[in-house]
């Protein structure tokens, strides 16, 4: 049974003139776990203070709907990584921006603490494109990236790609929706071992599911038509390291796409395409940055 509080506590967020920025970062920190007060600042109110955010992240903390953990960093002044509280991620529920998605929040500190670089960091490759969209034009926001989605590639394994990327290229005459698995690479993962990734989304192409004791048929196609027209290109981002190892990283990413079979198949079908995440975040994803993992010189992920 519901209990009463459980029923009346919703009506609080409710859209208001008041209260739009609260609801949005509600939505904002169910969707991408974690995010720091600046982060969510330029994903949400990039004209804004800092001050604003503030008061709004301060306000959902005196209220439970949210917590913070402090950034480790002797350099810098304090900075706060922002999650949901368990009555936070609750009351997200049913927040239409949400609807439809399956809930992932990190509610304890604990949590927190493990996810934290990684996730403020395909955050951080988020906020490249959606800068990037604003000053082009373009159309790329908070909720048109969908953190950790996971497939199935057949015999009980999954692919799980840090993010699921939509995009909306626009201009006078035209509108192209483009979609990317996003893989962020913190150098933090053995070489090989993100290079088989590849690997997992070759299998993913070709996958096939199949009705339990029913015979092979090959009416159904692959599984990933359920989500997507078109396969998503696959974009690698690198940070962690120096440029020197970046590019060895890059190169094992092209040899894999060079020696096996299936991501050989793969690369013929899918755009591949890896790129430095610092140079994302100054110079901007639509300039000529991104390396084919089939080779040639580096360009914009738009023209892999």
């Amino acid at each position: 049974m519901t209990s009463p509080a459980q029923h009346t506590a919703p009506t609080g967020l409710s859209p208001t003139p008041a209260e739009p920025l609260r609801l949005q970062v509600l939505a904002a920190l169910a969707q991408h776990r974690i995010a720091t007060t600046s982060q969510l600042r330029s994903m949400l109110r990039p004209e804004g203070t800092r001050q604003l955010m503030s008061r709004v992240l301060n306000k959902l903390r005196s209220d439970g709907f949210a917590d913070a953990t402090v950034l480790p960093d002797p350099n810098r002044s304090r900075t706060h990584a922002w999650y949901l509280t368990p009555e936070g991620a609750r009351l997200t529920r049913d927040l239409p921006a949400l609807r439809g998605r399956p809930p992932y929040p990190i509610t304890s500190a604990t949590a927190a603490s493990l996810k934290t670089s990684h996730t403020l960091a395909v955050v951080r490759a988020h906020l490249a494109f959606a800068t990037d969209a604003r000053r082009l034009g373009h159309e790329h926001g908070p909720w048109d990236w969908t953190p950790e989605v996971s497939h199935s590639i057949g015999e009980g394994e999954r692919v799980t790609a840090d993010a699921v990327m939509h995009y909306t290229l626009t201009g006078p005459d035209h509108r192209q929706k483009l979609r990317a698995f996003i893989e962020v690479d913190r150098t933090t993962m053995s070489s090989e071992r993100l290079a088989v990734k590849l690997i997992e989304y070759a299998r993913l192409l070709q996958y096939e599911a199949q009705p339990i004791g029913r015979r092979k048929t090959n009416t159904a196609g692959p599984t990933w038509l359920r989500w997507y027209p078109v396969f998503p290109r696959i974009l690698f981002i690198l940070t962690g390291a120096t440029r020197t190892r970046l590019a060895g990283r890059i190169s094992d990413l092209q040899a894999m796409v060079a020696q096996h079979p299936l991501v050989a198949h793969l690369a013929r079908e899918v755009r591949l395409g890896a790129a430095i995440l610092e140079d994302l975040e100054h110079h901007g994803p639509t300039q000529p940055l991104w390396t084919p993992l089939t080779g040639g010189k580096p360009r914009p992920w738009t023209d892999l």
